[in-house]
């Protein structure tokens, strides 16, 4: 048979099957628009409105139908810019069907001209319209747009909705419920001849506030305070209150309708007379260009990237430092999940910051998979097996994973302290963050700066009024816009931008492109050296390297961080590095070997006066206990009054038993300026250091996506083919029925006997013919097709199915009926 396009259903707007005497003419149908289309138009209209295509559609009938269903309609209008949802406002407010022509007066007013009133909404509707047609909410040729119904009925101003245009209802829409004796008298107050009925009365009342001439004339003769009643409402929203006694000015008005009312104390202006008023524009101000997004300041490139690695290497080190942090006793996860405000608190404390940078710096570790929580009974969070892995990369290689998880995160760290719908707080690492317009507003954000010159960064406000106006519905809007601040933030202290500007590695991360190459020259080598001071101080002239940092980190305390960190040594830093197991003679080794200067005095008897100290007393479990040689220190710590909350007796005179844990007795003792160290059961010193805890082997945490992904051309294709397929099916011509049969109905299953069934594909077989046949499947999905039979035995029928383009095998039983295609389908 052959591979024309077939007649079609008739199913209202979108299903409205054409007259075949009037072949190419305008579509009647939205249906009929679509299957007008060539396969690129179809494959453009699923990329745009990729919810389409959940599941496939049967044909092009249903991919119109889906196409006009609210949910559909209202995302699509939501990612519609600025322009073209004014483009469909106007259609929203105009004539149905809307020539072009007053289309293109709506927008750029009566008088618009190329150098008059028009703006370049003149030159700039033709890529809005077509974006409209493009996507399906627009059809019909340019004398006969159409809005799709449903957008029209979202767009189009209603009492309980008013109109992003500021109009108000139709006078036919406005006097719908008035009498028509009080129409009649509105009529002979405007100066018009009586009629006969409230239809024609109507007409003619509109006819008047559409006549630019007449309407001039009427209002010459308006009061002055009348023109000023028009004024407040011409613009928007069309509505005032009146009182029972209306002033002169608006008693002219209402008498010759150019007020209506909306109820018992409101009036209305109607649509017809603030057009009008307004010049003919749906619009106060039409903003048919993208506000452009010039470089604010200029920067040299080198110093961009300078700032930006600075950052980066910041990053590094605070996320290292907030992960190692919760090694050994991670925050617990909360019932409800997420972090409590307190361990928001001090965790901010430990990175010396503010609660929402901790937040980022949280969300940012666990959306990188080094953090996650450990699933025990006690629930707490816990580094993953992930982070030890990523502190062994070189430092650009790191920070290439932070960047990449930041990219595409759909976690909002932003919304941490603001409460949800319930009214709930809203806690990091908590289920409530995730955004799912976050990875797009990213993208957009760092597009934006890489279409600016090598260097130069943006105002703020600028890059903000650009993403208000490619998104400009509300709602989508107000989100996008935090979004856009928190990114432009969350890029620098990243190291994404540099001074506001975006830097190399950066528009490396955003091509898709491996940053760690662009970053490594940027970055200083790891120094293998401090300089100790004599004021118990070292500085790092750098970053340290790896096994220096982590000796160091137990040895002394950071006092200050920066490019140059500096670390304070302190009786208690120094306990705990003998603690973990080094000795005085190691800590003075380590010092003299990676120390530029030498170590100075004050240092080393700082180092010797705890070691000499350090386990003299002994702590084991008994429930604990004291051990000491010296007991002139076992009598000095019983009579001290800060023991008393321990219960220490003595048991010997060398020991000393307690009620107290050995670790709270360790403790205790400390806080009273002794130095013990605890023993194990065969009274060797044991080391103290925990045991790093990890999570199991977590997966990285799924972004939320964003409605349906867009298809691939590979899935664009298939899914054409198929929505190809299903309408030549579906609009198959069928030989007319035996007189004595029922007619059938274009677009319904056939309905045939299990006998008809059979000797119709079986002639089909002999023949080499194609009929049409219903089939239901194992599922109970049913479908059309027309297939030509090759082969009909035990039951089944083999046959080509043009419909899937293959050779196939349907059982018998399960179609519902056959008919013969008409001689020229065949």
């Amino acid at each position: 048979m052959g591979t024309g396009r077939l007649t079609g259903r008739r199913d209202q707007e979108a299903t409205t099957v054409p007259d075949p005497s009037t072949a190419g003419s305008a579509p009647r149908s939205l249906a009929e628009a679509l299957r007008a289309r060539d396969d690129d138009g179809l494959g453009a209209l699923l990329r745009a409105r990729p919810d389409l295509l959940s599941p496939v559609p049967g044909d092009v009938t249903q991919l119109a139908t889906r196409a006009g269903t609210r949910a559909s309609v209202v995302r699509a209008l939501d990612r519609l810019d600025r322009f073209a949802l004014q483009t469909a406002e106007a259609l929203a407010v105009g004539p149905e069907p809307c020539p072009y022509a007053v289309l293109e007066s709506l927008l750029s007013g009566d008088t618009g001209t190329t150098s008059g009133a028009d703006n370049g909404a003149r030159a700039e509707l033709p890529r809005a319209l077509a974006t409209l047609r493009e996507q399906a909410l627009v059809w019909g040729d340019d004398e006969r747009l159409r809005l799709v119904r449903t957008a029209r009925e979202l767009l189009a101003p209603s009492a309980s909705r008013p109109s992003p245009t500021g109009l108000g209802p139709t006078v036919a829409e406005a006097t719908a419920g008035m009498s028509p004796t009080r129409i009649q008298e509105i009529v002979a107050a405007a100066g018009l001849p009586a009629t006969h009925d409230p239809v024609s009365a109507v007409t003619a009342l509109t006819g008047l506030f559409t006549d630019p001439e007449r309407m001039s004339a009427l209002l010459d003769e308006a009061p002055a305070e009348a023109h000023q009643v028009l004024g407040r409402l011409v613009w928007g929203p069309p509505y005032g209150e009146v009182t029972p006694h209306p002033t002169p000015p608006v008693r002219w008005l209402r008498d010759r309708g150019l007020l209506l009312p909306a109820t018992a104390r409101t009036v209305l202006l109607p649509r017809e007379v603030a057009l009008y008023l307004r010049g003919g524009l749906a619009h106060r101000a039409t903003e048919p260009l993208a506000p452009a997004v010039p470089a604010h300041r200029e920067h040299r490139p080198q110093l961009v990237d300078a700032n930006a690695a600075g950052q980066a290497l910041a990053a590094l080190s605070t996320v290292e430092e907030l992960v190692k942090s919760w090694e050994h006793a991670g925050p617990p996860v909360l019932r409800a999940g997420g972090l409590s405000v307190r361990d928001l608190k001090r965790a901010a404390a430990t990175l010396d910051t503010d609660e929402p940078s901790a937040a980022f710096w949280i969300e940012l570790s666990y959306a990188a998979g080094l953090l996650a929580s450990d699933g025990e009974a006690d629930e707490r969070y816990a580094p993953t097996p992930a982070f030890d892995v990523w502190l062994e990369l070189p430092p650009a290689e790191r920070w290439s994973v932070l960047a990449a998880a930041w990219l595409t995160a759909t976690r909002t760290p932003g919304l941490v302290g603001e409460q949800d719908a319930k009214g709930r707080t809203l806690s990091a690492l908590g289920a409530e963050l995730d955004r799912s317009a976050a990875p797009e507003v990213r993208r957009r954000i760092l597009s934006l700066l890489a279409d600016l010159p090598e260097g130069g960064s943006p105002d703020p406000a600028v890059v903000l009024a650009r993403l208000a106006w490619e998104r400009p519905v509300r709602g989508t809007s107000e989100l996008r816009s935090r979004l856009a601040r928190w990114t432009l933030t969350e890029a620098e202290v990243l190291g994404v931008t540099g001074r506001g500007a975006l830097a190399a590695p950066g528009r490396a991360l955003l091509e898709g492109r491996d940053p760690a190459p662009l970053l490594a020259p940027l970055l200083p080598e790891p120094v293998d050296h401090v300089l100790l001071q004599a004021d118990l101080t070292a500085v790092a002239p750098g970053p340290l390297r790896r096994a220096l940092a982590e000796v160091l980190a137990v040895l002394a305390e950071v006092e200050s961080k920066g490019g140059a960190t500096v670390y304070r040594f302190t009786p208690g830093s120094v306990r705990r590095a003998l603690d973990a197991g080094h000795t005085a003679v190691d800590l003075q080794s380590f010092l003299t070997e990676h120390s530029r200067t030498p170590v100075p005095q004050p240092l080393s008897y700082l180092i010797d006066d705890v070691a000499r100290r350090h386990g003299h007393l002994r702590v084991g479990a008994a429930s604990s206990y004291v051990r000491c040689d010296d007991d002139g220190m076992l009598n000095e710590i019983l009579a001290d009054k800060r023991s008393a909350g321990l219960g220490l007796r003595r048991l010997a005179p060398t020991v000393l038993a307690a009620q107290a844990e050995p670790t709270a007795l360790l403790d205790g003792l400390r806080a009273m300026g002794y130095a013990p160290a605890a023993e194990s059961r065969t009274g060797d010193v044991l080391v103290s250091r925990a045991d790093a805890h990890r999570t199991p082997a977590r997966a990285l945490p799924v972004p939320v996506p964003d409605g349906p992904p867009v298809p691939d051309r590979t899935l664009l294709g298939a899914a054409v083919r198929a929505i190809r397929a299903g309408d030549l099916a579906a609009t198959a011509v069928r030989k007319e029925p035996a007189p004595s049969g029922a007619p059938g109905v274009p677009g319904e299953l056939p309905r045939t006997s299990a006998a008809e069934t059979l000797a119709t594909v079986q002639a089909a077989a002999l023949t080499g013919s194609a009929v049409w046949i219903g089939y239901v499947n194992a599922d109970g999905a049913a479908s059309q097709r027309v297939i030509a039979p090759v082969r009909v035995e035990g039951g089944f029928v083999t046959g080509y199915d043009h419909t899937a383009d293959e050779v196939r095998t349907f059982a018998l039983h399960r179609i519902t009926g056959v008919a013969e295609l008409a001689e020229d389908q065949v």
